[in-house]
């Protein structure tokens, strides 16, 4: 488990004093529950707080505060990095620690360096994440650009938790969408060309197809206007869906996204993957005919009803292609599949979990994401957008604008499943109100505090060579118990599949961070004296903060405790693929 070093302790701590409650005969279960060790809701409660009381009750059928109390008075007396316990309806333990047992924090953060918080809960698990996926119809919008983010932050925190992932994206360049792209293009050609078209109604519009008719005719000349139609509307169509595809991969590069694999819906039809994954589901008894179609059977599998997979004119719907690239992806050899989808796939969900378990497999083997829409905003006021009618913002035009770490982290400041808002004008302010700023303007503080400390010649020493006693600050305390959680809430992120976690993170830690540099200094001015004896070990200051003085030990302290949130900092913006800067 990835929780904290110091929460593991008193995890512990607690375990101990259960056997030793039972051993003493004031427990009769055999078995305890591993008690769950979490921060309280209010600081004045405590330093931790475990509600395992709550679960033993019921094995012990007494009252939760009565066995709390039992586990309390055996706590204080087995741990030592107990100062007191408290005993809270309905059953809280809440746990006071001596403030020196937070210093461990430091030490391991400082061993474990850019993977402190990391875990091995995966195990080597093979995971296929397939993410973005958007039909090579149009550029990226800003809807992929946040799937885009979503998929690239989970692959990095996946990694983190010990899984090993392969991303890829999924090309839906078969079906109806990439016809209508022929058409639009075509009818552009044609127009090019002086000839009389009309280009679909329900095609593609917008300033795009133009540069895409421009390149066919650099490509073709006018040789498309001797050749059939038919044929002349395959090339413009594929010439087209080549270069959207290219330039899809470049605003992904553009935006820290690379994929290992590019895998191609037309190449299910060319292998036969799709016969060969319908023939299996026959042979398990699980397709049938009917009405001139040929039917899955997805209702024996929690789905609503049976889906048709081959129409009666013999081609195959969306469904079947679906199925064939899953079977694919199963006999890959993956243990776990990953797809973030839009949240106007939800009803499609089940459809997809009905094959997983066709094919034999548990419907947990998949998991499904959904991303909700993103409601773009410029000084407050909506960009009213609609991809088919070529009136939308494209991810190029927003990571040109705000920037990809700024883009990234706004994608990333909400739950996948619930709806954005994201101001294009606030993404490029530099101030506090700009959460990207705010937390990327922390590390950058925090690089220019080592720079001044280091031209100074006021050493870092290692952990172990400052006098962390020194520590006494509440502000202080604070950040070091907000780094003793980073691990834990890893964890929780990697389980929930939950990114977002890791903003809310940051932001809290940058506003600790911002309040302690507010109330302390940690550099002394340079007319103070660092070996001021009349300062020795204390630090005197007015409330507007403008005549602090500070010991060397305090200085050298804080130095430490600080260059460890700075670690946590740019461990933290490196799993969302955000960059941390030593200047702003």
């Amino acid at each position: 488990m990835a929780i904290g070093i110091v929460q593991e302790q008193v995890s512990s701590a607690i375990a101990g004093a259960l056997l030793q409650a039972r051993e003493r005969g004031l427990l009769q279960s055999t078995c305890f529950p591993r008690p769950a060790v979490d921060f309280p809701r209010k600081e004045e409660w405590g330093d931790l707080s475990s509600g395992v009381a709550m679960v033993v009750a019921k094995q012990e059928n007494r009252s939760p505060l009565e066995v709390a109390q039992v586990i309390a008075e055996q706590l204080k007396t087995t741990c030592p990095l107990v100062k007191t316990v408290s005993v809270a309806p309905p059953g809280f333990l809440n746990v006071t620690l001596r403030p020196d047992c937070w210093f461990a924090v430091l030490e391991a953060i400082e061993r474990m360096g850019d993977r402190y918080g990391h875990s091995d809960v995966g195990r080597g698990q093979r995971v296929l994440l397939e993410f973005v996926s958007a039909n090579p119809t149009g550029p990226l919008h800003m809807g992929h650009g946040r799937g885009a983010a979503l998929g690239e932050a989970l692959a990095r925190l996946l990694k983190s938790s010990g899984y090993a992932v392969d991303k890829e994206y999924y090309i839906n360049d078969a079906g109806r969408q990439m016809k209508l792209l022929a058409d639009s293009v075509y009818a552009r050609y044609l127009a090019m060309h002086g000839r009389e078209c009309v280009v679909p109604e329900d095609g593609y519009h917008g300033d795009y197809l133009k540069d895409l008719t421009q390149a066919v005719v650099q490509e073709q000349g006018d040789r498309l206007l001797t050749a059939g139609p038919e044929d002349a509307r395959r090339t413009c169509g594929e010439l087209a869906a080549q270069k959207l595809v290219r330039e899809i991969r470049e605003d992904l590069v553009r935006f820290g996204v690379e994929f290992e694999t590019w895998y191609s819906e037309a190449s299910l039809f060319s292998s036969g993957k799709i016969r060969e994954a319908l023939a299996d589901l026959e042979q398990r008894g699980l397709v049938f005919a009917k009405d001139g179609a040929t039917w899955f059977r997805s209702s024996q599998f929690q789905d609503e009803k049976d889906r048709v997979v081959c129409k009666q004119d013999g081609h195959y719907t969306y469904l079947a292609s679906d199925i064939a690239y899953h079977f694919d992806k199963l006999r890959r050899g993956y243990d776990w599949l990953i797809n973030v989808w839009g949240a106007d796939h939800h009803g499609y969900v089940p459809r997809m979990q009905a094959a997983i378990q066709a094919f034999g497999h548990a419907k947990e083997r998949l998991r499904v994401v959904l991303v909700q829409m993103v409601r773009l905003l410029r000084g407050g006021k909506t960009i009213e957008m609609s991809k088919r009618a070529g009136e939308f913002v494209t991810l190029r035009g927003v990571v040109d604008e705000v920037g990809a770490d700024a883009a990234k982290f706004f994608f990333l400041m909400r739950r996948s499943d619930t709806h954005l808002e994201f101001d294009l004008e606030l993404a490029k302010q530099q101030s506090a109100e700009n959460p990207v700023y705010y937390v990327q303007y922390a590390h950058a503080r925090l690089v220019s505090l080592f720079r001044t400390a280091r031209d100074r010649g006021v050493p870092v020493p290692a952990v172990g060579e400052a006098s962390l006693a020194a520590l006494r600050q509440p502000e202080e305390i604070r950040l070091i118990k907000h780094l003793s959680g980073f691990p834990g809430m890893l964890e929780a992120s990697a389980r929930e599949l939950a990114p977002h976690r890791i903003t809310f993170y940051l932001q809290e830690l940058a506003g600790l961070l911002h309040v302690f540099y507010y109330k302390h200094r940690v550099l002394p001015s340079q007319s103070d004296g660092v070996e001021d004896p009349e300062c020795n070990d204390r630090e005197t200051f007015d409330v507007s903060n403008e005549s602090v003085r500070v010991s060397r030990t305090v200085t050298i302290a804080r130095l430490v405790l600080l260059k460890q949130v700075q670690v946590i900092l740019r461990n933290g913006l490196g799993l969302l693929g955000v960059t941390a800067p030593e200047k702003m």
